[in-house]
């Protein structure tokens, strides 16, 4: 039986969520999938088309 608007996460619970986060932050590079893809699609775009850095 479940209780509306109550949700257990036993990641979140035990720390893990916390910890992906911060190990992204300081490193930069995305713990989620779609995270990871864009950040590589955009490095491969910048490396075709060249980057336009001023």
């Amino acid at each position: 039986m479940k209780i509306c608007g109550l949700s257990f996460s036993f990641k979140r619970a035990i720390g893990i969520t916390a910890a992906k986060q911060k190990i992204s932050r300081k490193t930069g590079i995305p713990t989620t999938k779609q995270g990871l893809e864009r950040k590589v699609g955009k490095i491969v775009l910048d490396f075709i088309f060249g980057s336009k850095k001023k």
